[in-house]
């Protein structure tokens, strides 16, 4: 599976120049809503993505919750998604049936109360 098609990566890579010009502004960055889901299905992680900077295109930025409790906003290596297997080997994939419905502090914060990705 394509864990970014076009249409996912080019809506990613727009939010990233989108804030990028507004910090050069000196303006706040926009509260995104998530573009894609992820998730490994035999690890227990999740990763909402809002944006991937236009000058590190490797590096999203979303909520990330490896299962442990303790989900947060940062940012992941799109390489290291790609390349991360659970413990039964299986590689990590898109929910094809996510649409967000809040932007991301929304989903952050109901991810610190309930310990993990509510999405």
């Amino acid at each position: 599976m394509d864990l970014f098609p076009k249409h996912i990566l080019d809506k990613l890579i727009a939010n990233g120049g989108a804030n990028k010009l507004r910090m050069e502004a000196g303006d706040d960055t926009v509260d995104h809503l998530p573009v894609v889901k992820l998730f490994a299905p035999d690890a227990g992680a999740t990763w909402l993505l809002t944006d991937i900077d236009p000058d590190l295109p490797d590096l999203a930025f979303g909520l990330c919750d490896l299962g442990l409790g303790y989900p947060e906003l940062g940012s992941v290596s799109i390489t290291e998604l790609k390349a991360l297997r659970g413990t039964l080997g299986l590689p990590v994939e898109r929910d094809l049936h996510f649409e967000a419905n809040a932007p991301i502090s929304v989903y952050a914060e109901r991810a610190r109360c309930a310990g993990g990705i509510l999405a």
